[in-house]
């Protein structure tokens, strides 16, 4: 894949450039939008710029592509190419939109490294940015194809038939698509993303999980409120908690992402935490749909009961199942396990497959539990919300 000259070139500077990487996506993002400011509008994310999360997620996905061309030069990391060519897909990258990147991309790594980049280092991160790339353009093509659209043009207009409040700062929307073209298929554990018109005229997106389905094509979305705490609320979950209302109609992506139920036969262990058990309860709804007969350990934690969105639906799925128990953990009050998630005396099944959604500090702890229970590392799936800053290290 990477020629022996530049898997040379890269082996050696790939130590300066990771140390300047944060310095060089900085330099890059500002650069760009300062000279193509219609990129933020309806493509890339105001409250991940400015959180730095974005600019974190693309160093973590570039060290993190070269390192694995070095460490095993015969294979590609579709892994990470996958994940993040579904995020890819969710906003409508499109092909050529690569090419802008590479121009203020590599201006930044010259502005940032100066003398250091010679011809030789230009030539053999370039060589790495069109693997890159080329096998994303390449897979976002083939999910394009699969969602029944091309060039990412993959928005429909969707009606709010009803509104559910879940929890002080969550609620659910359910969607029914309006005009007569099929709704593309989607798979418990996608998300779809979705795209608003702020006050200020700009459009922003931003993805959530299906936490369900219906007959007819109509689909759940829940909306957890984001506080920031410190930092700015989050733009587009205060406007839908603010506005929308049954009659409303929002515009949706088809839907994305890599981490879905998978079939077959072995025992599930479906863990959770906060508003991660939005993918949770949508797999937890298929199994139920399907009467799958499979054993399904369900696990979740969160601060406390009234906090804890979709439980409800959770208890009602998996009584429905033949073969499922369940265990919540709360940090304060009653109505689970007290403190956080701990697997001490829970019968984890032998030969389970895991799937994990919540915060990235809750699922390292699930992870390691999980291990330690028995479960291989190669049958744990993970889902993030937002920019993935855990994959590349994970």
């Amino acid at each position: 894949m990477l020629s022996a000259e530049s898997a040379a070139t890269v082996r050696t500077t790939l130590p300066v450039v990771g140390a300047a990487l944060d310095e060089i996506t900085t330099r890059f993002y500002d650069t760009m939008f300062a000279d193509r400011p219609e990129l933020l509008d309806g493509l890339f994310n105001r409250g991940n710029q400015r959180s730095g999360e974005q600019r974190r997620a693309l160093a973590g996905s570039i060290a993190g592509f070269a390192k694995a061309l070095l460490e095993n030069p015969g294979e590609r990391p579709d892994a990470l190419l996958s994940r993040i060519a579904h995020k890819h897909a969710a906003v409508g990258i499109t092909d050529d939109q690569y090419v802008i990147v590479h121009k203020y991309l590599f201006g930044a790594i010259a502005e940032v490294l100066g003398d250091a980049v010679t011809p030789e280092v230009a030539a053999a991160w370039d060589e790495v940015y069109w693997l890159m790339a080329g096998a994303l353009i390449a897979m976002e093509a083939r999910i394009y194809a699969e969602a029944g659209a091309r060039d990412g043009r993959t928005w429909r207009t969707w009606r709010v038939a009803d509104r559910r409040e879940e929890t002080a700062d969550v609620m659910s929307l359910l969607l029914a698509p309006t005009g007569d073209e099929p709704v593309p298929p989607a798979l418990p554990g996608q998300y779809v993303s979705v795209r608003v018109r702020m006050p200020d005229g700009v459009h922003q997106l931003r993805q959530y999980t299906i936490s369900g389905f219906g007959e007819n094509g109509l689909r759940r979305i829940t909306v957890k409120r984001v506080r920031g705490e410190g930092a700015p609320d989050g733009e587009v979950s205060n406007l839908l908690h603010a506005t929308v209302k049954p009659g409303d109609e929002l515009t949706l992506s088809a839907p994305f992402g890599d981490v879905v139920l998978g079939d077959g036969d072995r025992p599930l262990v479906l863990a959770s935490a906060g508003i991660g058990c939005t993918p949770i309860t949508a797999m937890l709804q298929h199994l139920a749909l399907t009467a799958d007969q499979r054993r399904v350990l369900l696990l979740h934690a969160d601060r406390s009961a009234a906090h804890h969105a979709l439980r409800r639906d959770m208890e009602e799925l998996t009584d429905a199942l033949p073969a499922a128990d369940r265990v919540f953990w709360y940090e304060h009050g009653t109505g689970g396990r007290p403190g956080r998630i701990d697997l001490t005396g829970v019968d984890v099944p032998e030969q389970a497959v895991a799937y994990l959604c919540g915060p990235l500090e809750f699922m390292r702890d699930a992870r390691e539990q999980l291990i330690r229970a028995g479960v291989a590392p190669r049958d744990i799936h993970y889902e993030v919300f937002g920019p993935d800053l855990w994959l590349p290290a994970a």
